[in-house]
């Protein structure tokens, strides 16, 4: 047997979703047909290309390099049908953009109308997803690049090989979100014991990421009353008295009224690294070009105040 197009733009999907059933969803096949044409594919290559393992699958060292070479071969043909359409790829060009939730609150759409000013013809789709969902679009072909938080130790997003070039682009440090009419809001700070017992807003949790919302390590089982995978949601919620939850100084320029941040004492402080991940090699010009448009964005988030001038939020937010 041999490799066709619809087995590499199978094995990319599935790549990417990290499911049979997930790929078969983004095709509009069935999962029947999906797992046909990835045994047709393991036929083929006379390798296995895929680990299964409860909730998913993994690439295999056979199935992440088929996957490398699927991707340019995949690239270069859609390349080709849009050069026959007409298409001004060279002129306009374009970028595909990933980033994690509270990114999009106030770095991403900032970087892309800073963009849309200097290079009206350059253009960017953007997906939001959790990191290990944007790591496998990396890997796939299906994003150039992708802006991504991480936690101490700040390792690498994932192991692959080749390793992908992961360039920081902001430090920011944890802090609790709290009503200004809550009993915290006056606080110079608050200790963990006394937010342990509190009511939460937190994202609800996933196989790809742990509960986010809820201070890190806290003691004892949190009280999530409310759960928002949007930031903004959160925090509106938190002005309107429902309950507390994590966030950033990076966020001040959309928090609403009625929010103060508190930094937490007694523990070591919770560092958030923002990256710039992207595969290895060099970028197109477009990519380039919305690079520097996030940098500068996060220089500007980086001159806004650190957590010990944060009494109250009100002052910072316009």
């Amino acid at each position: 047997m041999e490799m066709t197009l619809v087995g590499l733009r199978v094995l990319r999907e599935v790549a990417e979703r990290g499911t049979f059933t997930a790929a078969a969803e983004a095709l509009g096949y069935t999962q029947s047909a999906v797992s046909r044409q990835v045994a047709a594919l393991e036929q083929a290559t006379g390798a296995r290309l895929f680990d299964r393992y409860p909730g998913g699958v993994r690439l295999t060292g056979a199935g992440r390099a088929l996957l490398r070479n699927a991707v340019v071969a995949l690239d270069a043909l859609e390349a080709a049908e849009r050069e026959l359409r007409g298409a001004e790829e060279t002129e306009r060009g374009s970028v595909r953009l990933g980033f994690f939730p509270a990114a999009g609150a106030v770095i991403v759409p900032r970087a892309l109308a800073m963009l849309r000013q200097e290079h009206p013809h350059i253009q960017v789709t953007t997906r939001e997803g959790t990191t290990p969902s944007l790591v496998r679009a990396l890997r796939a072909g299906t994003l150039d690049l992708a802006v991504l938080s991480s936690r101490p130790p700040h390792r690498s997003p994932d192991t692959d090989d080749p390793p992908l070039s992961v360039e920081p682009l902001l430090e920011v440090h944890l802090a609790v979100a709290v009503p200004a009419d809550g009993r915290f809001a006056e606080r110079g700070s608050v200790s963990v014991e006394e937010i342990a017992g509190a009511p939460w807003i937190a994202s609800p949790g996933t196989a790809d990421e742990p509960l986010l919302g809820v201070w890190p390590g806290l003691p004892g089982r949190p009280k999530v009353r409310h759960t928002a995978r949007d930031w903004l949601t959160k925090l509106h919620l938190v002005a309107g008295g429902a309950g507390i939850t994590t966030a950033t100084p990076s966020l001040l320029p959309v928090v609403p009224p009625g929010v103060r941040f508190v930094p937490v004492e007694g523990v070591a402080e919770e560092v958030r690294h923002l990256n710039l991940v992207r595969l290895p090699g060099p970028p197109t010009a477009p990519t380039q070009a919305l690079a520097r448009a996030l940098r500068r964005q996060a220089a500007d988030l980086a001159d806004l105040p650190d957590l010990a001038d944060l009494p109250d939020i009100a002052d910072h937010a316009d």
